[in-house]
């Protein structure tokens, strides 16, 4: 797979005036990218040193389409294009309201496929292009208490591997696909989502620093690659074991968003940032790194010791199989 030259590239990155899609817009301007910011808030965009911001909501096709037509207009090309605009809505399924379900599919997934739709045509024609989709480890073990936001996390890795896989049987060479993993990070989304749990959420440690996943973002752009998670060895062992043992996975990750991530105070319930510009700081990050050590701690020591009795399994079943063979 080819990626791109960020020094002189220009690349457009959605939900870029929060979390990891502000942190990846402005390492690009670092590392010296023509960088286009797409968000709903054009005051927040105008914040951002070194973007050019050119608001829009994601969820509207048309206005994805112009972002494109005026990126080419006035930088003659895409070289990339980041899908990194998200919400979410917290709450049992059928508690959440139909039309929040709603929204947070349209966001999170029909947004990246308006990205992709206006994106790809003109990277095909210069024969050279990368778009990275931020997905979620919750696009691979399911979110409880967070329907759509799993449910468009999972539709984003498939959008991946279609689109892969239309470009490799079209003979397309120059143009890639990439898909982001992150674990769980610390941005402002557990503050300004919509919230139906009757709890105020939290992030379920351990959490990661927007920066860190950005890293990982901007270098699938340089270098793209199918999936790539960005998290540490707890977020990698969980998705080995969940392989595994996807049930014990699921258990696990359910127990401690009951137990934690929506364990806070009572709180009122609220669409949050589903239909309108949220009010606060941008922060990267937010303040949630350092809370919950000693939760981190347990929720390691669970899992790492399933991931021992995991290997274990693995390997005795291995030998007893060798042993037939012999």
């Amino acid at each position: 797979m080819r990626g791109i030259q960020l020094a002189g590239g220009v690349v457009v990155v959605t939900g870029a005036t929060s979390g990891i899609g502000r942190a990846t817009a402005l390492r690009l301007v670092a590392e010296g990218a023509t960088v286009v910011g797409v968000a709903r808030d054009e005051a927040a965009l105008a914040e951002l040193d070194g973007v050019v911001g050119l608001p829009a909501d994601v969820t509207d096709a048309d206005a994805v389409e112009r972002v494109a037509a005026e990126t080419i207009s006035r930088f003659g090309r895409i070289d990339g294009w980041v899908n990194c605009a998200g919400v979410i809505t917290f709450g049992r399924f059928c508690d959440v309201p139909l039309a929040e379900h709603r929204r947070v599919l349209d966001v999170d997934l029909m947004g990246a496929v308006h990205g992709c739709r206006a994106a790809l045509p003109g990277m095909l024609v210069h024969g050279r292009g990368v778009i990275v989709n931020v997905s979620s480890i919750l696009g691979v073990v399911a979110l409880p208490y967070g329907a759509a936001y799993s449910m468009a996390k999972f539709g984003l890795r498939g959008l991946g591997v279609s689109l892969r896989q239309e470009l490799r049987t079209s003979g397309v060479s120059g143009v890639d696909v990439a898909t982001v993993l992150p674990g769980a990070v610390d941005t402002p989304i557990w503050r300004v989502g919509g919230n139906r749990s009757g709890r105020a959420p939290r992030v379920a440690p351990p959490t990661y620093d927007p920066e860190r996943v950005s890293r990982i973002v901007v270098g699938r752009l340089r270098r793209p690659r199918r999936e790539v998670v960005a998290g540490g060895p707890l977020t990698s062992m969980l998705l080995v074991v969940h392989k595994v043992v996807p049930g014990l996975a699921e258990r696990v990750l359910a127990e401690e968003v009951a137990r934690y991530a929506l364990g806070g105070d009572a709180a009122p319930p609220t669409s949050g940032n589903l239909h309108r510009v949220p009010e606060g700081p941008r922060r990267v990050p937010d303040g949630w790194n350092g809370a919950g050590r000693e939760r981190t701690r347990r929720l390691a020591a669970v899992v790492g010791t399933v991931g021992a009795a995991v290997g274990a399994v693995a390997a005795a079943a291995a030998t007893f199989g060798a042993g037939r063979r012999g």
